[in-house]
């Protein structure tokens, strides 16, 4: 449930939260079981309507935008659409990546009837690309076959486009899928992960956004702190205390 503490900026044109992983944003038919959303949660906390500018997948935790009103959603939306706002995340992966690395790399349109219902389900794959870097690297003393340890990284990673789903398709086709994609990512090592260190979420992080203030122009500059799961997957595996 979202509170007061997750509320990152609030003024009279928007709101911005640290949503936890496992909330959706708004209804989809994707998960239409699903009951509880983001977008209700902040509109029942604030007492008023709350207008969805961007998404995050359900199981990605981080930072997330909603306006006010209509006016202040179609010019957030623009900025997006635009490519004027900057987004990073926070993620583990399998293996060891490169030390940074641009993946330019079209995906088709994953279609939401309730979403995208003016979009028409046979488009093209469109431009997506994500530039990500590496932080650290661990190798852990866990054989998942065929080989005899286990090792992940830690990237920051900065989508260009927004695709749904961008970061963790792009990550799964250069073969270092997120750990807790159980959509897109390897299940031995999400196991290895639940049983050996109690890690059942997706460890992929919205953990700063930046853009210009759709009313007064002031660049906002936001970050939201990882939650105490994934810090104690950063402190076990990677060693680090404190990230952000």
């Amino acid at each position: 449930m979202i509170k007061n503490e997750d509320i990152i900026f609030l003024d009279d044109s928007l709101v911005a939260i640290n949503k936890p992983a496992g909330l959706l944003v708004h209804p989809s038919f994707l998960d239409n079981a699903e009951t509880q959303t983001a977008m209700k949660q902040v509109r029942n906390l604030l007492g008023k309507w709350v207008y969805p500018v961007h998404r995050l997948d359900k199981p990605t935790s981080g930072i997330l935008v909603f306006a006010l009103s209509s006016e202040t959603a179609r010019l957030l939306t623009a900025a997006f659409t635009e490519r004027s706002v900057s987004k990073e995340y926070i993620a583990v992966v399998r293996g060891h990546t490169k030390e940074s690395e641009t993946i330019d790399y079209p995906l088709p349109e994953i279609w939401d009837k309730m979403t995208d219902r003016e979009s028409s389900k046979d488009k093209p794959a469109q431009q997506a690309i994500t530039s990500y870097e590496r932080v650290a690297t661990a190798e852990l003393p866990f054989a998942v076959r065929p080989h005899p340890t286990a090792r992940y990284s830690l990237l920051r990673v900065m989508p260009k486009t927004g695709r749904n789903r961008q970061i963790r398709r792009h990550l799964k086709h250069i073969f270092h899928p997120i750990v807790g994609d159980h959509k897109h990512g390897d299940n031995a090592h999400n196991r290895l992960f639940a049983e050996q260190l109690g890690c059942h979420i997706l460890l992929l992080h919205a953990s700063q956004i930046s853009f210009a203030h759709p009313v007064s122009g002031q660049q906002l500059s936001l970050r939201a702190p990882i939650s105490p799961e994934f810090s104690a997957v950063l402190q076990r595996v990677f060693g680090l205390s404190d990230f952000s």
